[in-house]
């Protein structure tokens, strides 16, 4: 196996890992077997277990940012479309078998408080959001703030939805993102 294709089936595991236990749960030795590696394979890929944390919420970050994309170019060109596009993305998200929230937040509550590295990539992927929310709503003509309101309720309703384990949430907050969206492009006009 060439290297790149083991560092991809120890990101796989971690990140399956990761995602159903949690972080500080998975140690080394259970994320070797679950790749299938020698622990020397797995340290020469990855020294420390922040290079596998800091690289799984690298994949997360891309899987997010290309699943979102496709499904705000899937909406068409129509600016309020494309900013309801991003609750259908979530609903779909909430609606998975294995969904337990964000990733990120995930990793915040668990590793933020203690590992500045973790927190600082958890909140490049959050400013990335609401300025990947801020130029969709740059498209309607709304102010501003509608962007950091819509990016809000994003994140709110990935909280809940993973609190209550009901993937309805999406569907609310895409209501609420409707009279937001409404109110903040009747008052451009």
């Amino acid at each position: 196996m060439t290297e790149e294709t083991v560092r991809e089936q120890i990101l796989a595991a971690a990140d399956e890992l990761y995602y159903r236990k949690g972080y500080a749960a998975v140690g080394m030795d259970e994320l070797r077997a679950a790749a299938g590696v020698s622990l020397r394979r797995l340290y020469g890929l990855f020294p420390a277990k922040n290079d596998i944390v800091a690289a799984v919420l690298a994949r997360k970050h891309e899987q997010w940012e290309s699943g979102l994309t496709a499904a705000v170019t899937d909406a068409g060109d129509e600016p309020r479309a494309r900013l309801l596009a991003v609750y259908g993305y979530l609903e779909d998200w909430f609606c998975a078998d294995d969904f337990r929230g964000c990733a990120f937040i995930n990793a915040f509550g668990e590793l933020g408080g203690t590992n500045p590295e973790v927190a600082e990539i958890v909140r490049s992927h959050k400013a990335e959001f609401q300025q990947y929310m801020a130029g969709l709503v740059a498209g309607t003509g709304a102010s501003p703030l509608l962007a950091a309101q819509l990016s809000i309720l994003a994140e709110g309703a990935q909280s809940t939805a993973a609190i209550s384990a009901d993937p309805q949430v999406a569907v609310q907050a895409r209501s609420a993102a409707e009279v937001l969206i409404d109110a903040a492009v009747a008052t451009t006009v």
